[in-house]
C-alpha cells in the first residue's frame, strides 16, 4: 500500500530529526511501495516539488533529499501502484494545483476509482489533473468545494465543515487517508490507515503524521476511524471527528444540499 509522511512545525526541522531516512527504506526496500516517491517542502514562503516514479529506497536524488531538506512543513509519499497500475510522472504523489490564492499540495492512501468519472463528469477547468489516478481527482475535488469557503489560519466552521463533509463522502467510496496542506496548514484525514506523533517544549512544538510508526512506535497514536485533524505551526488548531460510511460504490458527490 502507499504510504504517507507529513510535518508541521513551529521552526525548522532538521534532517536527523526526522524519521525520513527511515520513511525511504519503505519505497521498495522494508515495504512493497516500489512506484514511486515524491516530497514536497516549505522554504520561506514557497512550496518545492520532487518526485519520481522510481522506488524511492534506492534514489539516489531522494536519499539526497531526506539528507538535506530542513523545513517546518513537508508532505512525503511512497507510492504501490494500483489506480491505475501505471508509473508515470504525473501518477507520482504529491500533487500540486492552485486554489484560493495560493498552491495547495496534496497526497493520498487508499483507492476511491468512482470519484474519476464523477469529478470528470464536472469540467472542473479550475482543477485538471495532470496524470490518470482516483488520487488528484480526489484531490480536484476537495478543492472545487473549497474554492468558496477557504479561510485561513484554519479555525473557520465553514471551510472545514465543507472540507470533513467531502472527505467523508469521497471515504465512503473506498479507504481515503490523505494529506493537504496550503503552505501553511497541515491537514491529515485518518479514514482507516494514520499515525501521530507530537511533541512540544519551551517554545517550539512539532508534529509528525504517517501511515506506518516509525523509530519509537510506542510514541505514535493511531487517528480516529475517519478523524480529519489540522495543524499550524506544529499545533493543533482543529479537529473533527467524521464517520465514514462503509464503502458502498458510487456516491452522487456532486450533492451538496447535506453539506455545512
Amino acid at each position: 500500500m502507499c504510504e504517507l509522511f507529513g510535518l508541521s512545525s513551529s521552526q525548522p526541522q532538521a534532517p536527523g530529526d526526522l524519521p525520513l531516512v527511515e520513511f525511504r527504506t519503505h519505497g521498495g526496500d522494508k515495504a512493497d511501495n516500489p512506484d514511486g516517491w515524491g516530497i514536497a517542502w516549505r522554504y520561506g514562503q514557497d512550496l518545492f516539488l520532487e518526485k519520481e516514479p522510481l522506488p524511492g529506497f534506492s534514489s539516489a536524488r531522494f536519499d539526497r533529499l531526506v539528507q538535506t531538506i530542513e523545513s517546518s512543513l513537508i508532505v512525503a509519499h511512497l507510492r504501490k501502484a494500483r489506480w491505475p497500475p501505471v508509473n508515470t510522472l504525473g501518477n507520482t504523489h504529491p500533487f500540486i494545483h492552485a486554489c484560493c490564492g495560493r498552491q495547495w499540495v496534496f497526497a493520498h492512501n487508499g483507492m476511491v476509482p468512482d470519484v474519476v468519472a464523477t469529478e470528470s463528469a464536472l469540467c472542473n477547468a479550475s482543477c485538471l489533473p495532470d496524470g490518470q489516478t482516483d488520487s488528484e481527482f480526489a484531490f480536484c475535488h476537495l478543492l472545487r468545494f473549497l474554492t468558496d469557503h477557504y479561510q485561513t489560519p484554519g479555525t473557520d466552521d465553514d471551510w472545514i465543515g465543507v472540507l470533513s463533509a467531502v472527505s467523508e463522502k469521497i471515504a465512503s467510496l473506498g479507504k481515503f487517508n490523505f494529506l493537504l496542506s496550503d503552505g501553511k496548514l497541515l491537514i491529515a484525514y485518518g479514514h482507516d490507515r494514520l499515525h501521530y506523533q507530537e511533541s512540544a517544549d519551551a517554545g517550539s512544538s512539532s508534529v509528525v503524521i504517517a501511515t506506518e510508526p516509525m523509530g519509537d512506535k510506542a510514541s505514535w497514536t493511531p487517528f480516529a476511524a475517519g478523524e480529519l485533524r489540522i495543524y499550524l505551526d506544529g499545533v493543533r488548531v482543529r479537529q473533527v471527528l467524521t464517520h465514514p460510511a462503509p464503502s458502498a460504490g458510487r456516491w452522487n458527490l456532486d450533492e451538496q444540499s447535506d453539506l455545512p
